[in-house]
């Protein structure tokens, strides 16, 4: 599931105030109204040395005749798009009121940025260009040049020939939820694989090149085909998969980065489920890749990162019968936000609870805050404390309740009369039937930095004086989560071909914890600010847990030493397989492994000094 900025997943059952503060969405003008100009002055770019990628007004920017020829042997499938917020600004044939309520009304949806080929969930990885706001800048710097509207592996395939041969940057899109920024770039070919759908079920499964069958049901599906339409048609047939917890969470991006789900206690990442890949490599080659051929390819693709290892183009994962849910909202909140230590010693026992909980088959969402609007009064008075979305898989609504019993009684008896303690039951007879009503609907739209870190049993058990210190930083006065998304599932699990490249602080954590805050747009101040902050935030918890590691998928893009926060011993081997197949570096992201001989200097990648 994706960093929520508010206890909206949770909260929602209790308040309607919690939709409606949902939908909002940050606006800032701009100090100055500026004119737009879409595309790209590169004109001083001219005598750049030939160690950076091509951009417009380079010599080795490929002609216009070149660029037709390569959408010819696309059947016109390359397109080039202005940044969907230009109608909202004035330039020739640029504003358009019309169009303009459109995309003011979808910017802070999911569906209105997925459907886009250039739009990104978060503006500041687009430059903070083009925002439909008045008064704001625009212009194309910070969006691809030229996109690839790929709907087979082929025109992936055409697409990485032409950026290698002509020495272009060159991204992957689906959705644009990417809280990385990996999946727009300046002066690039974008790789659009949002229409790389298909979906074909089996009840066995041969890999190609094998000998052998797995016995197992699993189903192969489009590189770009989305969580939300995967669960709906294989809820059809009674089943389901790891999935993630946002409709337009893509199967590519969420298993090359691990994968983290509900059913992950229970099942494993998403990565642990794959069988066999189809990916379109740095060379143009369209491979396939398991645990008979391709091996080391099949390893990285398996946790490895997005857009750095090649293009997946399909993936053929497990699938399992779909199951009962019992859930429960637990709520334990206090009006006290002065007596902060005894809400995060509260908050630290409650934690502490969970790898037990965890290990009889919860798992779930929890949120924890040191003032938020109160959902039991309408948002008049503000609150502190600890919410949690809980889920338990073919049992009894009892089961579930009595897990938490205990630890409700504890929190009464060692502070009575200090916080209110609810519980809210309720069933579901399949997981898209819960799925129908937990599923992530966090607003986009904003200049959003996040954080997180992985916490095992000893980080939340040792030392309960230290853990709600670290909580308390970690909230830093407003909110952070408490992902219970690891457990047995996880730390049992059995990939194909013996291992992933998952990092391998999975295999011992329970908690994904995260936190998120929004900076200014185009307001440089404001994000130093911001980004300082989430630093410092991320900083309590890696006190707290310093062997332990971050999902990179939901991680701070600035993570010091990242290579191993999100890949621990295995980031060497995923470098040397990175050299190998990759040697020229046709594909670069950040922070993605094996990126250190190159930076972005301005709105050009070039190479790094020496490297």
């Amino acid at each position: 599931m994706a960093l929520s900025r508010s206890l909206l997943l949770a909260l929602q059952l209790v308040s309607p105030v919690f939709t409606a503060a949902a939908a909002a969405v940050t606006a800032a003008s701009g100090e100055q109204k500026l004119s737009i100009t879409i595309g790209n002055d590169h004109t001083r770019h001219s005598s750049c040395k030939a160690s950076c990628k091509a951009v417009p007004g380079t010599p080795d920017w490929p002609s216009t005749k070149e660029w037709d020829s390569l959408n010819e042997s696309l059947a016109g499938r390359l397109l080039q798009p202005t940044p969907p917020g230009a109608v909202c600004h004035s330039g020739p044939g640029a504003f358009d009121s019309a169009e303009c309520k459109v995309v003011r009304d979808g910017w802070s949806t999911y569906d209105y940025h997925q459907a886009d080929p250039v739009s990104v969930d978060w503006n500041q990885w687009a430059n903070d260009t083009c925002l439909p706001v008045d008064g704001a800048p625009c212009s194309g710097q910070g969006y691809p040049v030229y996109v690839v509207n790929v709907t087979e592996a082929r025109h992936a395939q055409l697409g990485v020939q032409f950026a290698k041969k002509h020495n272009i940057r060159i991204i992957v899109k689906s959705s644009g939820h990417d809280f990385l920024g990996r999946s727009t770039s300046p002066n690039s070919l974008s790789l659009w694989v949002h229409h790389l759908r298909g979906l074909q079920t089996h009840d066995t499964f041969q890999p190609a090149g094998c000998s052998f069958t797995i016995d197992h049901t699993s189903v192969t599906v489009g590189g770009g085909m989305q969580m939300g339409e995967l669960y709906d048609a294989l809820d059809s047939i009674g089943q389901t998969v790891v999935g993630g917890g946002a409709k337009s969470v893509a199967v590519g991006g969420y298993v090359s980065g691990a994968g983290h789900s509900v059913l992950s206690s229970t099942h494993g990442l998403a990565a642990d489920q794959v069988l066999e890949i189809e990916a379109v490599t740095p060379d143009g080659e369209i491979v396939t890749a398991n645990e008979c051929q391709n091996q080391d390819l099949f390893w990285a693709l398996r946790g490895g990162g997005a857009s750095t290892f090649g293009v997946m183009t399909s993936v053929t994962m497990k699938t399992y019968p779909t199951m009962k849910i019992d859930a429960t909202t637990n709520i334990i909140i206090t009006p006290d936000l002065e007596n902060t230590r005894v809400t995060f010693d509260m908050i630290a026992y409650v934690l502490s609870q969970l790898p037990d909980m965890g290990d009889k088959g919860m798992s779930g969402y929890s949120y924890v805050f040191q003032q938020y609007p109160n959902p039991l009064d309408d948002g008049n008075t503000t609150i502190a404390g600890f919410v949690m979305s809980a889920a338990l898989q073919n049992q009894s609504p009892e089961a579930l309740q009595q897990l938490w019993a205990p630890v409700f009684e504890h929190v009464n008896t060692t502070w009575p009369n200090h916080f209110t303690a609810i519980q809210l039951p309720e069933s579901f007879t399949s997981f898209s039937d819960w799925y129908s009503k937990h599923y992530d609907t966090t607003p986009t739209g904003s200049d959003f930095y996040i954080g997180s870190r992985l916490l095992d049993r000893e980080a939340l058990t040792a030392n309960l004086t230290h853990s709600a210190e670290a909580w308390k930083g970690f909230t830093g006065g407003s909110v952070s989560t408490a992902y219970l998304v690891s457990g047995k599932g996880v730390h049992n699990a059995k990939p194909r071909g013996g291992s992933n490249a998952v990092l391998p602080a999975w295999r011992k954590a329970y908690i994904h914890a995260t936190m998120g805050e929004e900076a200014e747009p185009s307001n440089t101040t404001s994000r130093a600010i911001v980004k300082k902050r989430v630093s410092d935030r991320v900083a309590a918890l890696r006190e707290l847990a310093p062997d332990s590691g971050a999902y990179m998928n939901e991680a701070f893009y600035e993570e010091p030493d990242w290579q191993h926060t999100f890949w621990g011993p295995n980031y060497e081997r995923l470098l040397a397989i990175k050299r190998r197949i990759d040697p020229h570096d046709v594909f670069w992201c950040t922070p993605c492994v094996g990126n250190e001989r190159w930076e972005q200097v301005d709105d050009r990648l070039c190479r790094v000094n020496g490297r």
